[in-house]
């Protein structure tokens, strides 16, 4: 079957129309025509190779939103007609310890929707049926494809980690990543801090669910913080005075990577082994914590702010995505 796309042939390269031929659909897996589609920061750094992990011709595209046009002869729980969603991961092998406990999102050889394979800028997209997640009819579809990857990368730790309603939560960086994080947060019933460097979006920042704002630039704020948080998720990707971030944690606080930093990590130890804090980081969820993402998402009508493009913009998308302007995530739609 052919598929029409749009696809770059080099790093950094334009997106253009691309047709490839899909091969026959594998038992295991759901064909989905896809309605809308999100871009994320991953995408441009795929295009760009910034990870060695891009093969090119490219089609990036990783937070979709479809209907099931095709499921393969061992699908049972997944049907023509279905509304779903589809994140970083396209399959996982089924076999392995993670994915037999319900870590799917840790197997060993997961697959990435935009990772040696064609992803969701494009008609139509194949994916192992587990990880096209059932939309609910509550939950916004035109703005749904950022939960997919963002969505799920913020609201996973919340349940790795039994984050309770009364912990101090702070979110480091107030953009894709960071204005779902605050949104979640609220809802969950936590006190949430928003650190961010732009005193122009206060007001948004707490519109979002931010009970306080501390500006990261200043590190008499910073210092002030100290000894606050239970909990703080770092979605940025750049790097940062670390240690003035494990000061504001509590005792057992842990500070947590979801941004993907390329920089190593400059941290001393004593400040962890007197408090008994914790650093660590997490990719997406399983389909399991996704389901449970959604439905979270619906009873409390949260939505991601989105700026929305056709696909025959997708250039001019990625444009404002590079740009850093972009409020908060994009949405390509058909």
């Amino acid at each position: 079957m052919k598929v029409k796309a749009y696809a770059a042939k080099e790093p950094k390269g334009k997106l253009e129309p691309f047709e490839y031929e899909s091969g026959p659909l594998g038992p295991e897996e759901a064909l989905i025509k896809v309605e809308h589609c999100g871009i994320c920061h991953s995408d441009l750094s795929m295009l760009n190779n910034d990870w060695g992990l891009t093969q090119y011709p490219f089609v990036p595209g990783h937070e979709i939103v479809g209907v099931v046009e095709a499921v393969g002869d061992q699908v049972t729980d997944r049907s023509v007609g279905q509304r779903v969603g589809v994140g970083w991961n396209s399959g996982s092998c089924m076999s392995c310890e993670c994915c037999i406990t319900g870590d799917h999102n840790l197997c060993a050889t997961a697959e990435g929707t935009i990772v040696g394979r064609h992803g969701g800028f494009a008609e139509k997209v194949k994916v192992k049926a587990i990880w096209a997640i059932p939309m609910l009819e509550n939950v916004d579809v035109v703005s749904a494809g950022p939960l997919f990857c963002g969505g799920i990368t913020v609201f996973n730790p919340l349940v790795q980690f039994d984050i309770k309603p009364t912990d101090r939560v702070g979110v480091i960086g107030i953009g894709g990543l960071g204005h779902m994080a605050l949104m979640f947060l609220k809802y969950w019933g936590c006190e949430v801090t928003a650190f961010s460097s732009n005193p122009k979006k206060a007001d948004e920042i707490k519109g979002m669910g931010a009970h306080n704002i501390i500006n990261s630039r200043e590190p008499k704020e910073l210092e002030a913080a100290q000894g606050k948080f239970d909990l703080i998720i770092s979605t940025v990707n750049v790097t940062l005075d670390w240690n003035s971030y494990i000061n504001t944690l509590r005792p057992k606080g842990r500070l947590h990577f979801v941004g993907a930093t390329l920089e190593p990590l400059s941290i001393p130890v004593f400040p962890l082994l007197f408090g008994q804090r914790s650093i660590s980081g997490s990719p997406v969820g399983s389909p399991a914590v996704i389901s449970r993402m959604l439905e979270f998402t619906g009873r409390h009508e949260i939505k991601p702010i989105v700026e929305n493009f056709k696909f025959d913009q997708v250039n001019e998308a990625m444009a404002r995505l590079e740009s850093g302007e972009t409020r908060y995530r994009i949405v390509l739609s058909h």
